[in-house]
């Protein structure tokens, strides 16, 4: 009897960990955060993306971090809103951001990464898009335009941020850090001595933005580019 307890015990306990929920959340007025979780270092992390609706469609960022939840995304926003996903811009090359990439573009969605980006999906076999940007671009979708920016490396040498002027929305990805973050997190592909720099030409270019959406954890505060850069100075400090 006490192998069967501990047996169903463990069962839950896997499938607790193992299922990964869709969480969205209205953001203002035709935005919403998408929220979907995965397990990194045994706990379970949730890992924001974004889309826009607009009178021509649905703007996807980034990709769900969980496979599972890829068609249950487009599903919900169907659902929700009466209207596909035709565009999808990754904010740089990890798993988080892409994974779904391929996913969607069969589905007929027009999936975009940067040049730099691609070629790191190119070389560590990420999933890859079927547009490519060579520079800092503007898109114009319905009745929004945003722009998409690279300031330099941070979290990875590609992370590029977007920008929605209208709402003073900055979608800001790993490279900015949620001020519930306590450390820098994932630094495998990061450049830490560059990171300050292209957080204050983000700052620079970017002023007084509404809503920061980070990569992961919290996004209500608009302070966390600010906190990005104390990580920064922490982490510096620590290993000086």
């Amino acid at each position: 009897m006490q192998k069967l307890i501990t047996a169903i015990t463990f069962l839950l306990l896997f499938f607790s960990l193992s299922a990964q929920p869709l969480k969205i959340t209205p953001l203002t007025g035709d935005f919403y955060i998408y929220t979907t979780y995965n397990i990194y270092k045994g706990d379970q992390v949730p890992a924001n993306g974004m889309y826009l609706v607009t009178s021509n469609g649905v703007l996807m960022i980034d990709t769900p971090w969980d496979s599972t939840q890829f068609q249950p995304l487009l599903d919900s926003i169907q659902s929700r809103h009466h209207k596909k996903v035709v565009l999808c811009i990754a904010t740089h090359f990890h798993e988080d951001r892409t994974g779904g990439l391929e996913f969607y573009q069969r589905q007929g969605i027009k999936t975009y990464t940067t040049s730099q980006t691609d070629s790191f999906c190119k070389k560590e076999n990420k999933k890859r898009a079927a547009f490519l940007l060579a520079k800092d671009s503007t898109f114009k979708l319905g009745q929004y335009s945003f722009q998409t920016y690279y300031g330099g490396p941070g979290h990875s040498p590609d992370n590029i941020v977007i920008w929605f002027q209208q709402a003073k929305i900055l979608y800001g990805g790993c490279l900015i850090k949620s001020t519930e973050a306590s450390d820098l997190g994932n630094l495998s592909d990061a450049n830490v001595e560059a990171w300050a720099t292209t957080i204050k030409k983000i700052q620079h270019a970017f002023k007084q933005p509404q809503f920061i959406i980070p990569g992961h954890l919290a996004w209500t505060s608009n302070r966390s580019l600010n906190h990005t850069l104390q990580l920064i100075e922490q982490y510096q400090q620590k290993t000086k």
